[in-house]
């Protein structure tokens, strides 16, 4: 699907400052899968979707998550998680977009977890670092990310954990997989 078109869908979903959320973390994720040599396509179609059902009915998206089979822990950690994998199903049932690697990079976008593919980690850091972005630590993410993308994603999660526990919230399980993971390989 060319770029245009796939703006233009996701246009419709979002509101405007999501959407120009959405535009930068497209460019973001341009740069980062030219840098470490991935399928840029994929990179710029899972970029634009991955935020595609944040604005659906809490309601709906829970349905999604019963009647499609996804893990029911994850209506037990809050509703702003639910928009990643939901939205990896309703953009092949609604979009047409059918790629397993497209949709991972949706799925996990918000959470991430251990051994995520290359399009995994872009879609997950590029959401997080995007130029947009100001909060506590997105600038030393930022600084590393072109150096060590694993790297780069281990922080994101750690600063992710830290912030979530001091706002005693709980930490979805991929998250704390995808630190430890990140701690195991530094020692």
């Amino acid at each position: 699907m060319e770029r245009e078109k796939a703006l233009a869908i996701v246009e419709k979903q979002l509101k405007k400052k999501r959407y120009e959320h959405t535009v930068r973390v497209m460019e973001t994720a341009i740069a980062l899968a030219e840098h470490y040599s991935a399928n840029v396509k994929k990179a710029e179609q899972a970029a634009i979707f991955h935020d595609y059902a944040k604005y659906r009915d809490i309601k709906e998206m829970r349905r999604w998550v019963i009647e499609e089979k996804l893990p029911q822990d994850l209506l037990e950690y809050g509703d702003e998680l639910l928009h990643g994998p939901v939205g990896s199903v309703m953009v092949e049932r609604e979009v047409g977009i059918k790629d397993p690697e497209v949709q991972s990079a949706i799925y996990y976008h918000t959470t991430g977890k251990s051994y995520m593919s290359l399009l995994d980690k872009i879609i997950f850091i590029a959401d997080y670092i995007e130029p947009g972005r100001s909060f506590l630590g997105v600038d030393e993410v930022r600084a590393i990310v072109y150096e060590d993308i694993d790297q780069a994603c281990w922080m994101a999660a750690r600063n992710t954990v830290q912030f979530l526990m001091e706002h005693e919230q709980p930490v979805y399980p991929d998250t704390f997989h995808l630190y430890n993971e990140g701690l195991m390989i530094k020692k």
